[in-house]
């Protein structure tokens, strides 16, 4: 009795101070799940480092980790520069919130016959300068903090892809001890989790991609400056869900339209984005992720959708995994039901009777 009053107490200080670590790690979560990502991918190359160079694990795990940093961290850290110089060259434009006010002529005058107002261009143009400021001033002094966490981010997924790539064998033993579920199926789960997680970032980046670089195709046959900046916002919008390179497409066609007397640029660039641009992500990420994971196209689909308007840009990463798991799960309990239908009444009771 005493031993079971002792297992429940030691069982809630577990839930306790469980449910306190996850309220702890939760702002982590994000680049400890990155982290676990990049070792499924960079994986291979961290056991080829070791096989051919017969060198310690956290010598590998150093030289794949530089690896990750060169190759990825690098050039993005270089792309966003060149974009933030775009960025300021158009904010120091004197001419980059101004509307055209051949295109606001008509406009004008007919609200102004209407409503009996005296309104001009310079008018509107203060105005919108104003609505500017109200919108990306909060966004500019926030930036510092962003930027901080950002660092932050970056600081905490690479010391944790260095972890976890010279002690990941030696962690997933000590959570499988402590797991009580046959060794098989949390290999399965392990499994799953690779093949999800490498189908979630290639289908997720070569959307991304393809997506960005044909929005620039638009942008360049537009004639719009700073296509390099708008490209690169592609890529990263289309990124998350929902919000897609369609805000940035979109915006770029209103400015054709508002901000330049481009009436056909804009229509033709709003088409492209909208039967191009925005439509092959709708065919590159179910059909990646069918094809890598197993997992049905309707059902990768949902499970991206969901899981961005469940949990945010982080769903784009677990709305798969978690399906994936589900999916796993079902067939570990499939498997143990036909285990339990295929033995017989007379197994059954002389494995009673031994007992």
């Amino acid at each position: 009795m005493t031993r079971l009053i002792s297992l429940g107490v030691i069982l809630g200080l577990v839930v306790i101070f469980g449910l306190l670590s996850l309220r702890v790690m939760s702002i982590f979560l994000l680049p400890l799940l990155l982290a676990a990502m990049l070792v499924v991918i960079f994986g291979p190359m961290y056991r080829a480092l070791r096989q051919k160079l017969g060198v310690q694990e956290w010598f590998a795990a150093g030289l794949t980790t530089g690896f990750v940093l060169i190759i990825v961290l690098v050039p993005l850290a270089l792309l966003v520069v060149r974009a933030g110089g775009d960025a300021i060259a158009m904010a120091q434009s004197p001419h980059g919130m101004r509307l055209d006010p051949t295109v606001l002529s008509g406009l004008i005058e007919s609200v102004n016959d209407t409503t009996g107002l005296t309104l001009t261009a310079d008018d509107i143009n203060t105005e919108l300068r104003k609505v500017a400021e109200d919108i990306f001033g909060p966004i500019a002094t926030r930036a510092p903090v962003v930027a901080a966490k950002l660092i932050i981010g970056v600081i905490i997924m690479t010391v944790a892809l260095f972890y976890f790539l010279a002690d990941g064998a030696r962690m997933f033993d000590a959570v499988t001890r402590l797991i009580p579920l046959d060794q098989r199926y949390q290999w399965q789960f392990l499994t799953e989790f690779e093949e999800v997680s490498r189908a979630v970032v290639s289908s997720t980046l070569l959307a991304a991609i393809v997506q960005a670089i044909l929005a620039g195709f638009g942008f360049y046959v537009a004639e719009l400056q700073a296509v390099f900046l708008l490209t690169l916002l592609t890529f990263f919008g289309a990124l998350i869900p929902f919000v897609g390179a369609a805000a940035v497409w979109g915006s770029a066609s209103l400015y054709l339209l508002f901000f330049a007397k481009s009436t056909w640029a804009a229509l033709g660039l709003a088409l492209w984005g909208a039967l191009v641009v925005s439509t092959v992500d709708n065919i590159i990420k179910p059909y990646v992720l069918q094809g890598q994971s197993k997992l049905h196209p309707l059902l990768a689909l949902l499970s991206i959708l969901g899981g961005v308007g469940a949990l945010g840009p982080i769903g784009v990463f677990v709305g798969p995994i978690a399906v994936a798991f589900l999916q796993a799960a079902l067939t570990m309990l499939q498997t143990e039901l036909d285990t339990l239908s295929d033995r017989t009444p007379g197994e059954e009771s002389s494995s009673l009777a031994e007992k």
